[in-house]
């Protein structure tokens, strides 16, 4: 026990002390007082650090060789030193140290601002004082031995001849467990006595504990406390809560131990005893956690998690989840489901040019619905169609072009039940490079020194859209794997002409290799109108090749507009026309051999029917494309600025640039090959930001310049409208081009840092931005999405998103107006309220996502409160929990999983 090995070491020091003092006397040391454990104040303790000679009182500092008459067995030298003074009363036979005392003795140190040694009754007392100033209770012992964590005390007084003692309102801690408040009387070497002891996770001392388990009475051992009533209390609130007795474990190190499980009843699952499992600390790298939920009506969940973490190189957790749930009577089968989820992340120092990451969240497509009270009800699982997982491995060869990136990638669609494998991609890429160019050139390039050349390889295995049912059976991998291999040389080149004109030109060439090909026909005696095609996967090795040609040219046009006697100085327009064209065979074409065409059985009285279609089709990277192009294609990108002089209250005297507006583009396609509209739609789109940047705003549109007729037809007794595009332009007829679609959204993130661009700079390590990469290893193995935590170094926050849609198909519109906001508001520095909510402008009312959440920071705990006030998942929930050590330190609070409610039934 560190409080017993404390009070023997201090008996040493009084008996050695005592001794010296009164068969040598007193022998002054001047020694520097800057290794202690009291932390002193570099302007406050100037003198003292210094070892100030003048000012230090006679007596201040003692020190004695053990004499073996009074101190069997004690050999080493005994120090004691006060900042104050040192007194000793030879009619009392009482030593007193003031101000600052401090004791060492081989690897043992104790500091207290006052110590006092009754040699008569054989007792040791050291307490602090009140300070006449703050009157707060200052310079409480303070005793450290080796390598273990200080002990703090309000007082302490020991007989150091019967080895017994008290304690009053101790502070000790064991790996994250600690001790304070109350008395611990020491009855023996091996056993301290608990009266009023608040055991917590909380290492701030009594009274300041906010939440506690009160040890009315107990006994502690070595690694245990043998404890008789105790009761919960939260920030000095006692609840009613109690157990009549109880055991605690002390470990000294990370060791294992049991779970206890959380109780309460389901709705639709029966009672539950909840999380009730095994912790297995296997060593300092890896720990696993295994963890049950059982119900009263059968179902069961099972989970096992195991962390690893090794510093500077690599961190990551796996967990695998099973669960059999019965939502129907009691004969209906169980649903079976599993769920494995692995995050994997490596420091980027740790491998120079090589990276190896994982991220996995795969498993049945119900585990999510099946096991949603075990979940948490969590608003995001219940509403996600998707699942996806990648496993990837990168290097880069370091002084040359190329790189390497092998990749395992997983999607699930959850609605429809179907399951995408990769396995694996392989890309092989050189960087573009200037293979005319040389090292040793002298000078600017010339016209042929400046083609670029590039190249990238892709290779995969793929398993698209398999139902989940058949993922596993034996002939899902021979027969609907697929594979090919895909190479791209893009060539390019570069130049300004004629001073102000940049032109570009590129050749792309598309290579594909693939060991299957498609053949479809019509089914023998079909009927035109309703025929039936046939697929057939033929085997064997095919090739195919594309290229496309392109090049451009653009410039830059600039107008500026100056103004005098004006605060406004100039507005400059800056407008970039570019004019490229672009060539594609037609690949489609028979001589290439990539296109056929499947033709129906002449059948009396119907005519024959026939369809073309790729024999590279659904290949996992797709067949040459169909039809010639050969065209100009014209866009236009406008900037405006503007420029204002300095206010006369500047002493800057700089010229302030206000943005009007950032970019607005139009751009369009001519294609002189094509038979029949020949023009593409009109594009139109543009951003820029307002009032310095706090909101962004962007729009876009799209013009149909075409004629476009509207007629009704009957169809079951109904009037339906149906759209002839006509091959004639609108401006033939005197008409603008019509609008078909229109979008416009605009976004605006407020918080102190928007209106105080420089604030003060937050101390390293107490941030997300400022973390170390230590830090950020513990905080990936808790979650490694930083938008799980609440930051409260933030005072508050607002984000504002508009968006608005127009769409016109001509037989009907399409119009949606909605405004989502959230945020966050500290409250007081302890509480934190977060909101959610999405309004539609155009029917007038709140989406049921609306949600707001209350947190509460604890320092060793965080309440949170969740609640989704109204629509389908209308529920409410209320978590306290222990903060993980790396939270405190970062100021921050884990949120916790969405809504829980027990009553709540998502199947209604």
């Amino acid at each position: 026990m560190k409080s017993v090995s404390l009070f023997l070491l201090l008996i040493l020091f009084l008996l050695a002390n005592v001794t010296a003092n009164a068969s040598t006397g007193r022998a002054y040391v001047k020694k520097p007082l800057k290794d202690t454990i009291i932390k002193l104040d570099t302007i406050k303790d100037k003198k003292l650090l210094k070892g100030n000679k003048s000012n230090q009182k006679p007596g201040a500092t003692t020190s004695a060789n053990a004499n073996n008459d009074t101190t069997k067995g004690l050999k080493s030298l005994v120090t004691a030193h006060a900042e104050d003074s040192t007194r000793y009363d030879d009619a009392r036979h009482m030593l007193y140290l003031y101000g600052k005392a401090r004791v060492t003795y081989e690897d043992f140190e104790l500091d207290a601002d006052y110590i006092q040694v009754d040699e008569k009754n054989k007792v040791i007392f050291a307490s602090g004082r009140i300070d006449p100033y703050t009157h707060r209770y200052i310079g409480q012992p303070i005793s450290k031995q080796k390598n273990e964590k200080p002990v703090v005390s309000d007082s302490l007084r020991f007989n150091y001849d019967t080895k017994k003692g008290k304690i009053y309102n101790a502070s000790t801690s064991q790996d994250e467990n600690y001790f304070s408040g109350g008395q611990e009387k020491i009855l023996n070497k091996n056993e301290i006595a608990y009266r009023n002891v608040i055991f917590s996770t909380c290492d701030l001392p009594y009274p300041e504990t906010h939440f506690g388990i009160v040890i009315t009475k107990g006994i502690g051992e070595k690694n245990q406390i043998i404890s008789g009533p105790a009761y919960l209390e939260i920030e000095g609130v006692p609840l009613p809560l109690a157990i009549p007795f109880g055991f605690f474990p002390k470990p000294n190190s990370r060791s294992s131990g049991v779970m206890l499980p959380t109780f309460g009843e389901d709705a639709r699952l029966g009672f539950y005893l909840r999380n009730v499992g095994y912790y297995m600390a296997l060593n300092d790298y890896v720990d696993l956690t295994n963890t049950a939920t059982i119900y009263s009506k059968g179902s069961y969940e099972v989970t096992s998690s195991a962390r690893y973490l090794n510093r500077y190189k690599y961190s990551g957790t796996v967990t695998i989840s099973y669960s059999s749930t019965k939502n129907g009577l009691p004969v209906d089968p169980a649903n079976k489901d599993f769920h494995i989820d692995w995050s994997h992340s490596q420091n980027p120092n740790a491998n120079p040019g090589t990276n190896f990451s994982a991220s996995v969240n795969a498993g049945t497509s119900g585990f999510f619905a099946h096991n949603a009270p075990t979940e948490g009800y969590n608003l995001n699982t219940l509403t996600s169609s998707s699942l996806r997982s990648s496993i990837s491995y990168s290097h880069t060869w370091e002084g040359t072009p190329f790189n390497l990136t092998v990749d395992l990638s997983h999607s699930q669609d959850l609605v429809n039940k179907t399951v995408t494998l990769e396995l694996p991609t392989v890309s092989f890429n050189m960087s573009t490079i200037n293979p005319f160019d040389s090292k040793e050139r002298v000078g600017t390039q010339k016209w042929y020194q400046k083609i670029t050349v590039g190249y990238s390889l892709s290779a995969t295995n793929k398993l698209n859209a398999i139902p989940e049912s058949q993922l596993f059976q034996s002939t899902t991998f021979s027969k609907r794997l697929q594979n090919g291999f895909q190479h791209q040389i893009p060539v390019g080149f570069n130049q300004t002409i004629l001073k102000y004109f940049q032109f570009g030109a590129s050749f792309n060439y598309t290579e594909r290799w693939y060991f299957q090909t498609v053949h479809e026909s019509f089914a023998r005696g079909s009927i035109p109108g309703r025929d039936s095609l046939v697929y057939d996967t033929l085997s064997g090795f095919k090739r195919a090749g594309n290229y496309t040609m392109s090049a451009n040219l653009s410039t830059k046009i600039y107008s500026t507009l100056t103004f005098k006697n004006s605060s406004i100085k100039a507005i400059r327009y800056v407008a970039t026309p570019n004019l490229s064209f672009n060539y594609t065979p037609d690949f489609s074409d028979p001589k290439y051999g990539y296109y056929q065409t499947a033709v129906s059985y002449a059948t009396i009285p119907y005519q024959i029917s026939y369809q073309r279609y790729s024999i590279f089709q659904n290949a996992v990277y797709g067949g040459p494309p169909i039809g010639k192009t050969a065209g100009l294609g014209f866009s236009l990108d406008n900037n405006v600025e503007m420029k204002l002089r300095p206010k006369s209250t500047d002493t800057s005297t700089t010229d302030r640039k206000i943005k009007i507006l950032e970019g607005f583009s139009l751009s369009t396609f001519y294609n002189f090959a094509a038979d029949s509209f020949k023009l593409s739609a009109i594009n139109l789109s543009g951003h820029t930001s307002l009032f310095k940047q706090k909101l962004n705003l962007t729009f876009g549109g799209s013009l149909s310049p075409y004629v476009t007729q509207v007629r009704d037809s009957i169809a079951n007794g109904q009037i339906q409208k149906y759209k002839i595009l006509e091959n004639r332009y609108s401006f033939q007829d005197g008409k603008f081009p019509q609008l078909t679609s229109v979008n416009i959204s605009a976004s605006a993130t407020l918080n102190p840092a928007i209106f105080h661009p420089h604030p003060q700079a937050p101390a390293p390590g107490t941030t997300l931005q400022t973390i170390n990469p230590e830090q950020a290893a513990k905080l990936a193995l808790l979650n490694s999405d930083p938008s799980a935590y609440v930051d409260f170094n933030v005072p508050w926050n607002l984000s504002l998103n508009y968006s608005f849609n127009y769409t016109n198909n001509y037989t009907s519109t399409y119009v949606s107006n909605t405004i989502q906001m959230s945020g966050d508001v500290n409250v007081t520095p302890k509480w934190k309220v977060q909101y959610t909510t999405n309004y539609d402008l155009r029917a007038g009312k709140l989406s049921s996502a609306t949600s707001f959440g209350i947190y509460r920071d604890l320092h060793c705990w965080d309440l949170s409160i969740q609640w989704l006030p109204f629509g389908y998942y209308k529920s409410y929930n209320v978590t306290l929990r222990v903060k993980a050590a790396i939270l405190q330190d970062l100021k921050l609070t884990k949120r916790s999983d969405y809504t829980s409610n027990q009553y709540y039934n998502p199947y209604q």
